[in-house]
């Protein structure tokens, strides 16, 4: 049985798994204050353009989400996602257990635009009697396989400047939308289009962890209250920090994201062969096919994944994605039952 469910199934990098057993025995500080952080907040810095950026490890998205997002706002602020975002689909409410409103927005292609922002911002205009709209929450990619383009950034993060709102990326699969084919994003662009942001290790290569980017150093004064007051902060901090000191050595991290897009697009133009269609058009690790249900039957005896959407009495939109990990005779052999059903 092979697994398309997730990018995380499998384990870490060997190479990261090699740097954490090459340097288990050399006693380090904790809590993130290792030599270890150290060289890879210096790292990220150089490959951010942003000498100034505060960076933090963190052990998961959710997690990440979590802290971000309800330390940013106060007692009477909102967020502002797309209906397909994380935070509005699949964090169990996190964001509303802290007492903050997800103002979500329907959109088909999972992103948001300076249009979206505008209708919530007026929608939300009779204060102080509804939530006030203060961050705006964007996955790249998004959860549907899509991704930002420099232009569409650069027009959403004009209009919350104009508006006085922050702009936050989930980058849970950052590194898959940075080498899509038809991405013209960099994580220098990102750096100065958003406020905060976070690059996602845990999907591409690394055991676990993510590296929050604040790339207005004010907006973290006190971060590391949050972290340690929620139980986030780790005393064996090297665990994360050592494995974005690899992935990001030799830009191993766009090498792992590279080579999963590659695999979900050689499944995707053999579903464009067989003449079926996708949910949406994506260009990343997710792709989404509509495929008649006898055939998903008799694909799941073999392969795991998700039925995502109903679409008719006789069709379905599953969810497919490949990891760094994917291994490319998984992905023939899916190809090979695909064409025989």
């Amino acid at each position: 049985m092979y697994n398309f469910k997730n990018d995380y199934s499998e384990g870490a990098h060997p190479k990261v798994l090699d740097k954490l057993i090459e340097t288990n025995l050399i006693q380090q500080l904790g809590y993130g204050e290792d030599e270890y952080a150290l060289q890879a907040r210096d790292l990220l810095r150089k490959k951010l353009v942003k000498q100034d950026a505060i960076i933090h490890f963190l052990s998961g998205g959710t997690q990440t989400n979590l802290l971000v997002i309800s330390f940013l706002l106060r007692v009477h602020e909102a967020v502002i996602s797309a209906k397909t975002g994380h935070i509005s689909a699949n964090e169990t409410g996190a964001i509303e257990a802290t007492g903050h409103k997800v103002i979500t927005i329907d959109t088909d292609n999972g992103k948001l635009s300076p249009n979206d922002i505008t209708h919530i911002l007026q929608e939300y205009a009779l204060a102080p009697h509804v939530v006030k709209p203060r961050i705006v929450y964007i996955s790249n990619s998004t959860e549907i396989g899509t991704v930002y383009t420099l232009a569409e950034l650069e027009a959403l993060y004009l209009s919350c400047q104009k508006n006085d709102l922050l702009l936050y990326m989930d980058g849970a699969r950052l590194g898959h939308a940075l080498t899509a084919d038809n991405s013209d994003l960099t994580l220098a662009a990102i750096a100065r289009l958003t406020d905060v942001f976070y690059i996602g290790g845990t999907k591409n290569g690394a055991l676990l962890g993510e590296a929050i980017v604040f790339n207005k150093p004010e907006l973290a004064v006190d971060f590391e209250y949050a972290i340690k007051q929620k139980g986030a902060m780790l005393a064996k901090g090297r665990i994360l920090s050592i494995q974005f000191l690899v992935l990001f050595t030799d830009d191993l991290y766009f090498e792992l994201a590279r080579r999963a897009n590659a695999l979900a697009m050689q499944i995707a133009r053999a579903v464009k062969d067989q003449g079926y269609s996708f949910l949406t058009e994506s260009t990343t690790n997710q792709i989404f096919p509509i495929l008649p249900k006898s055939i998903i039957h008799t694909l799941s005896l073999r392969y795991q994944f998700y039925v995502w959407k109903e679409i008719d009495q006789d069709h379905a939109a599953i969810r497919l994605i490949t990891s760094w990990a994917t291994n490319p005779d998984q992905v023939d052999a899916f190809i090979s039952d695909l064409q025989r059903a």
